[in-house]
């Protein structure tokens, strides 16, 4: 199996940073689409940021753009998701995911889930 632990969440005030981290297990991270679902409470899932196995390409959700950067190290088996300028509307559990097949925003197109990272942004 692929296991995947998040780490790097927080408490921080609008306009701070946070940098998110996801230690991936397996040989074969590589391969893997990586995505950052966030969820907050009442809404549904949904993807912020994602990366294709090389990196070359990036999704971000419109609310997200420009602030958020999502970058991977496949010799490290790490996905990283910088977030500046936080808002309070970016206050969620946000979960690394890791896909087989390629970039997309459905969370049915991931097989493989982290714990969950909580994150807060007062105002």
């Amino acid at each position: 199996q692929v296991q995947l632990v998040e780490s790097g969440g927080g408490l921080v005030q609008a306009g701070d940073s946070l940098r998110l981290s996801c230690a991936a297990s397996g040989r074969t991270f590589s391969r893997y689409v990586m995505g950052w679902f966030r969820q907050a409470p009442g809404k549904e899932r949904a993807l912020s940021a994602g990366i294709s196995w090389n990196g070359g390409r990036t999704y971000y959700a419109d609310s997200v753009k420009g602030r958020f950067t999502i970058s991977r190290d496949n010799a490290k088996n790490t996905v990283t998701l910088q977030m500046n300028s936080l808002k309070p509307e970016d206050t969620a559990v946000y979960y690394c995911a890791a896909g087989e097949s390629g970039l997309t925003t459905r969370s049915n197109g991931y097989d493989y889930w982290g714990q969950g990272t909580q994150v807060t942004v007062s105002s």
